[in-house]
């Protein structure tokens, strides 16, 4: 049995439990509506799909979909297929399947930060970013992120330029966790010359940006990328299921041995039947109508949102407006302490994220992150409703 006597290594101590953990919980309580947990819509799951490809590729190919596995090449060829139609350039080689972009962000961290070094954090962040950074003794240095006045990018370069010189800098530049909003064009370039300019490696962490319902698809920050600098991180679970655990890495091709013994020493290797399942998914032609009903419920739910926002919240709140994605950002009167009302919100059967969370330098006390994306427009509306009775009391 574990016991206090046991001398625990330095790369756990400073790990917290993740909010979102505890929280999705709420989330299966038929009682509570929850905007807390990053759900995808339970009814745009391709549950008959899956099925349907499973039963396929455990048919074709037997028993080696069950079997240890390098990664499946032709998962690989789409992926850098996919990349390059998106204009950022890279081959198969460069390609790295993972378990869900979050295996990607401690991969990546793990390659270049030590205990103790600096890390430049956006000063609202997905906590999945904030455990594999200061969660394994990094130091971070923040710049300014605004649900209305996006990224500070003079901010960025501050950061990135500080001393000692910062070993990584991650950004979410599509309908980010937990904003909602998007990194501009010019903003992209900017940010890719900078970390060209100055040596600073980048994560660039992308789960979101096939969802956008208004507007035209951004170009990767990757796109504008000359120098080796940025590595890209995609994912399937928001784009077909998250049980389904596989994201990808784009890295440079002289990194490919140091990435591949990298990983193994996590798990060896991402499932080959999941990955042999979703390329036949890809390969009947499914993806892009799945993600067309993704973008439609998604659009719907979004509007819904603001528009619930606007009726219940109007007087008193200011929120981010997101074209894609599943987040909206919520910052209510500096009387109002989101983690203090909690409970209070429980007890009246809605959920939220405090906003708090996801602060890399404290505060933000009054704001919530909302989540649309798993539920009907009249639900919506009904759990606003309930988040304003909660809120309104504490408004001084």
């Amino acid at each position: 049995m574990y016991t206090d006597s046991h001398r625990l290594s330095e790369g756990v101590s400073d790990l917290k439990r993740s909010v979102m953990r505890d929280l999705l919980c709420l989330a299966v309580d038929p009682e509570i509506i929850s905007m807390a947990g990053g759900l995808p819509a339970n009814d745009v799951l391709p549950v008959d799909t899956i099925r349907e490809c499973l039963d396929a590729v455990l048919t074709r190919d037997g028993p080696k979909t069950l079997q240890y596995s390098p990664q499946w090449r032709p998962l690989q060829e789409w992926i850098a297929a996919h990349m390059n139609e998106r204009g950022v350039r890279c081959s198969p080689e460069e390609v790295f399947i993972t378990n869900g972009a979050q295996q990607g962000l401690a991969i990546v961290s793990r390659l270049f930060l030590d205990r103790g070094e600096p890390v430049v954090l956006e000063s609202l962040t997905f906590t999945g970013v904030q455990q594999v950074t200061s969660g394994r003794g990094a130091k971070v240095v923040s710049f300014t992120i605004d649900p209305v006045d996006g990224h500070d990018i003079d901010g960025f370069e501050a950061a990135i330029t500080s001393s000692p010189s910062p070993r990584l800098a991650v950004v979410i530049p599509n309908f980010h966790n937990p904003l909602g909003i998007s990194l501009s064009i010019d903003d992209r370039q900017r940010v890719a010359a900078l970390c060209a300019e100055h040596a600073i490696p980048l994560i660039e962490d992308d789960p979101y940006s096939l969802l956008r319902f208004e507007g035209e698809l951004d170009p990767p920050i990757r796109s504008f990328d000359e120098a080796g600098r940025v590595f890209y991180l995609g994912s399937f679970s928001k784009l077909l299921a998250p049980a389904l655990r596989l994201g990808w890495i784009v890295a440079p091709v002289d990194l490919a041995p140091t990435v591949t013994v990298l990983r193994e020493s996590f798990d060896l290797e991402s499932s080959t039947l999941t990955q042999r399942m979703v390329m036949e998914f890809i390969d009947r032609g499914l993806l892009p109508a799945h993600l067309e009903r993704s973008r439609d419920a998604y659009r719907e739910r979004g509007t819904a949102m603001l528009r619930a926002l606007d009726s219940h919240l109007g007087d008193i709140a200011r929120w981010s407006r997101p074209e894609g994605g599943i987040f909206t950002w919520v910052e209510l009167p500096e009387s109002v302490d989101t983690t203090e009302i909690f409970t209070e919100a429980v007890e009246q059967k809605v959920a939220y994220i405090p906003g708090a969370v996801f602060s890399t330098t404290g505060g933000h006390h009054n704001t919530m992150r909302l989540s649309y994306a798993n539920l009907t427009p009249e639900l919506i509306d009904e759990g606003v409703e309930r988040l304003a009775g909660v809120v309104r009391p504490h408004v001084t």
